[in-house]
């Protein structure tokens, strides 16, 4: 069944990570993308594997797969108290939705919850794809991979949003990974197969700035198993609306 719990604003801590690139390591190759001049969809799901109303939200979030959506699945573990403990949950994925919350006015978080574009989408299962955006977006966004090494990849980002020195953003980077798959052990679905996309692996939050400002990214380590995007999201502080978001698949 879908669960809800009371919400809070625990403060969310901005890192970003500098990276120092040898020559050697730009030799390596790189992927790269610039975003489009609309915005980009973005889908936030938040799910638990104890939940037995999630794999219906599971599954659909895995028919996006081709879309030119970035989304992201958020396993939360504030069941884990009651034995549903979710093997790809972290405390920082329920701080990120406890703002959502706060964003939307909700007085509550809840399993399975769809965000889309900062906005809580209670009516996703009458949607087959995510409608495709005409909204212009409000920045520019440039990502390329820059370097890689055996602890992970080296990603650089170029953000020129629209108002110029004047305009205040704030961003997140994700690594979501394909191909998950769970034996659950405990919960409503105690017992089931599940199987999931856009696993959130990595969540980094970016920081606040102004103006025009380059970030860098240290990704986790690829698992040739699990293919994976990394995912750059820019929005507005205030009401964590997306400026622009993009995925690299490398």
């Amino acid at each position: 069944m879908s669960r809800l719990i009371a919400a809070g604003l625990p403060a969310l801590a901005a890192v970003c990570t500098a990276v120092f690139v040898s020559s050697a390591a730009l030799a390596q190759g790189a992927c790269e993308v610039k975003s489009p001049a609309t915005l980009t969809p973005v889908i936030e799901l938040y799910t638990s594997e104890g939940c037995s109303s999630c794999p219906p939200a599971d599954k659909w979030a895995s028919t996006l797969k081709g879309s030119n959506a970035v989304v992201q699945a958020f396993h939360v573990g504030y069941w884990d108290y009651i034995g549903w403990v979710d093997r790809f949950a972290s405390p920082a994925y329920t701080t990120r939705q406890r703002q959502i919350a706060a964003l939307n006015g909700q007085s509550g978080i809840y399993t399975p919850q769809v965000v889309r574009n900062g906005r809580d989408w209670r009516d996703w299962r009458d949607w087959g794809p995510v409608p495709l955006s005409m909204e212009r977006a409000r920045a520019a966004l440039a990502v390329k991979r820059i370097g890689r090494d055996a602890e992970g990849d080296q990603f650089e980002a170029m953000v020129t949003p629209e108002g110029g020195a004047s305009a205040n953003w704030a961003a997140y980077w994700t690594v979501t990974e394909n191909g998950h798959s769970s034996k659950v052990k405990s919960g409503e679905n105690a017992g089931e197969f599940l199987k999931h996309d856009f696993v959130v692996r990595q969540f980094t939050n970016a920081g606040n700035y102004q103006g025009p400002a380059r970030l860098t990214f240290r990704a986790i380590a690829a698992d040739p198993a699990h293919p994976r995007n990394v995912n750059l999201v820019v929005f507005e502080p205030k009401t964590g609306k997306p400026l622009q978001a993009l995925a690299l698949s490398c």
